[in-house]
């Protein structure tokens, strides 16, 4: 039976790339969901024009964990098999969203996207702060959790929907990734890597007050994954390591 999957999209103040985004979402994608965060600029107008996504509206901007997890409830709900995780900045590739699908099958409960598998014609230099970030984190992820990542961070992702019950994220903000990646190595998930190209169109684009700070943003992570992996421990799980977690595919 083919796979029945949704592309979600987490939306705020993207009124810049919304429209050109779901322009080639909708050619990869036949079910997509857009979750406007409380947009302030012209995002809800432009959204509210189009006929071919499904909406779900933040009445206040409560962050990317936030607008995932509305992604999330919105996919168990509605009964896909598969959800595709996608960026609406133009930094993902929608025309790889048929191959994250292909391999979220069989075993396979997260397909996570790494922009450092592989080197492709015209990546990005990665900012060095942000570089810098996204390794002391991956390595910690790995050391603690017993996990195998290149890339904590890539928000294009297809998980298996029934896959979803393991995790109880309420995490609001751009760390919700961590506590992803901790409540997955607690209940054995079996994740793989799949590469895509390294791509910033706005270098300089800001996580929200003190957050644009490295060293802060970092300790803040740190806080995440100390208090997610305590969380777990009360719940009685362990960290035995993921099925295969970080086995990659060219």
């Amino acid at each position: 039976m083919p796979t029945r999957f949704l592309t979600a999209l987490p939306v705020y103040n993207e009124e810049q790339h919304v429209a050109a985004v779901l322009d080639e979402v909708s050619r990869y994608s036949p079910e997509v969901l857009v979750v406007d965060d409380g947009s302030s600029d012209r995002t809800p107008e432009i959204l509210a024009a189009r006929s071919d996504v499904q909406l779900a509206r933040h009445e206040r901007n409560r962050g990317y964990g936030a607008a995932l997890n509305t992604a999330f409830e919105f996919a168990r709900r509605e009964k896909y098999d598969v959800v595709v995780t996608i960026d609406c900045d133009g930094q993902h590739e929608p025309q790889r969203i048929p191959r994250f699908v292909t391999a979220c099958t069989g075993n396979v409960d997260i397909v996570s996207g790494s922009r450092y598998l592989k080197h492709y014609p015209g990546d990005s230099e990665p900012p060095a702060q942000r570089l810098w970030v996204n390794q002391r984190v991956t390595a910690e992820l790995n050391r603690r959790l017993q996990l195998n990542l290149t890339d904590a961070f890539c928000g294009f992702k297809a998980y298996r929907v029934e896959a979803l019950q393991h995790l109880k994220i309420d995490e609001a903000g751009y760390a919700m990734p961590l506590q992803v990646w901790v409540q997955v190595a607690a209940a054995g998930l079996h994740v793989i890597e799949l590469p895509v190209p390294l791509i910033y169109l706005d270098e300089k684009r800001s996580f929200g007050g003190v957050l644009d700070d490295a060293a802060t943003r970092l300790e803040y992570y740190h806080l995440v994954i100390d208090r997610s992996i305590a969380a777990e421990l009360a719940r009685g799980r362990t960290f035995a390591a993921c099925a295969n977690a970080g086995e990659s595919l060219g």
